[in-house]
């Protein structure tokens, strides 16, 4: 076996990927799978900003868990990534200083790996969406398979769409034959001899973890940072301190800063009005302003949506709590938003019931239940009809579904432009005819000696 190493480098936390494939079948599809993966602790590398030799640091917990789960021999060719996503892009945006620190001081510490460091860089927001969409696509097969005969084939079925929710963005990326009147959602790919026209669009400052800090500045606007400010999307019974450096410390929220000490304490109280939610989780969209044919918000080109898709990272985790924890189905739009209503409408005691686990996002569920339904239904345009295309899943079979299976193949050119030539599975032909031959051999053996056997018979009589 081969391996390699991915640290996704996300913008509430990192999470390490190890992949395994066959080491004669590089170029084959389907072949490459999960091994294994660890969770970081703590949180995203780009939190770290003031003190970048501890990003580095917290890495070595699951690098050491590499060392034990790759066999020692394949160490030094085990190539080693790790890509930076929104947490990232956005401290880039605030300070570029503090940004290439923290950068340098992960790579740092990942060079005295004994693996093959190949790198630890920024990914951009399409590069996110698009690696996405690969890793989806590929282990679902959808680009090339391999027949019985070992031949490669490329399966009748459409690829499907891909919608990530991580904690500073979202992305949505589909193969689409519609043309898209801004070049800078366009990607043209060639994956096995077959050439692919992909929409990707990816809304910085639209993850969980901003939408919630945007929507709290929000309400502090809304009632003039008094001292105590209600918090709709919160649940009765639920309240908080906040400082306001940990709202206005992100280019998302910043415009918004309010003249006050940042280290004024805010105490937010829930009061669990769902349709006050809505209004003000609306509020983060632009639906008005497009200069395109069609767009999703903000002025976004958009075409229209068509196909399955498959929603993973946070899209996964809000439907699965819904299902789960309040037992409500999500098969089309309006079954996303009665959940959220509902969710809004249960007191804090009642959830902490039903999810104590949770505690942590508990409160935050109203909200994101909300965002999830404004995203797919007002923003991405799906419908009664095109909703029930969309599944939501943290994995294809074993493997996490996420950009960094995708960057892994990108960067080790393990997905090749042509189609993969007959010779490389040449050896599986070869068994297949040996098996054939076999089969034929001991079905003729078997006929000749039930024939010689009636004829003995024959002989006797």
């Amino acid at each position: 076996l081969q391996y390699g190493i991915v640290l996704d480098a996300g913008s509430s936390h990192t999470a390490m990927f190890i992949y395994k494939w066959p080491a004669d079948k590089e170029n084959d599809t389907g072949v490459v799978s999960e091994h294994s993966m660890c969770d970081v602790e703590g949180p995203g590398i780009s939190s770290y900003s003031s003190n970048p030799l501890a990003a580095g640091t917290s890495l070595e917990h699951c690098l050491n868990q590499a060392l034990r789960d790759v066999p020692k021999e394949k160490h030094a060719g085990t190539p080693l990534y790790l890509g930076a996503t929104a947490g990232m892009r956005l401290l880039n945006i605030a300070d570029p200083q503090a940004s290439d620190a923290v950068l340098r001081a992960v790579a740092a510490t990942l060079r005295t790996y004994p693996f093959d460091f190949r790198g630890a860089k920024i990914l951009s927001g399409e590069e996110e969406g698009v690696f996405g969409w690969v890793t989806a696509n590929y282990l679902l097969e959808n680009f090339i398979k391999r027949g019985w005969l070992g031949e490669w084939i490329h399966p009748q079925k459409k690829t499907l769409g891909a919608m990530d929710f991580g904690g500073a963005s979202t992305q949505i990326t589909f193969e689409t034959r519609d043309t898209i009147e801004n070049p800078r959602n366009e990607v043209m790919l060639k994956l096995y001899g077959q050439a692919y026209k992909v929409y990707t669009h990816s809304f910085l400052c639209y993850g969980r973890d901003q939408v919630l800090k945007r929507l709290l500045s929000k309400f502090l606007q809304a009632e003039r940072y008094q001292e105590t400010v209600s918090h709709p999307c919160w649940p009765m019974g639920y309240n908080k301190s906040l400082l306001l450096s940990t709202i206005y410390d992100s280019p998302c929220t910043e415009k918004e800063r309010p003249s006050l000490a940042l280290n004024t304490t805010v105490t937010l109280v829930g009061t669990g009005n769902g349709n006050l939610c809505t209004l003000h989780v609306s509020k983060l969209f632009d639906f008005t302003n497009c200069s395109f044919s069609h767009c999703s918000f903000d002025g976004v080109f958009q075409p229209k949506i068509s196909g399955n898709f498959i929603a993973f990272s946070a899209f996964f985790y809000t439907v699965d709590f819904i299902q789960t924890v309040m037992g409500r189905p999500v098969h089309l739009p309006n079954n996303l938003k009665d959940a959220a209503e509902t969710i809004c409408a249960t007191s804090w005691s009642e959830l902490l019931l039903k999810a104590p686990k949770l505690e942590k996002r508990l409160p935050d569920y109203c909200a994101v239940s909300t965002f999830v339904y404004l995203l797919t239904t007002k923003g991405y345009s799906f419908n009664n009809h095109s909703f029930p295309n969309i599944a939501f899943q943290k994995k294809a079979g074993e493997t996490s579904i996420g950009w960094a299976l995708g960057y892994m193949l990108n960067l080790t050119n393990m997905i090749p432009a042509e189609k993969p030539s007959s010779h490389k599975s040449m050896l599986y032909n070869y068994w297949v005819l040996l098996i054939l031959l076999f089969v034929v051999t001991t079905l003729t053996s078997l006929v000749t000696a039930i024939c010689l056997l009636r004829h003995s018979k024959s002989s006797i009589i």
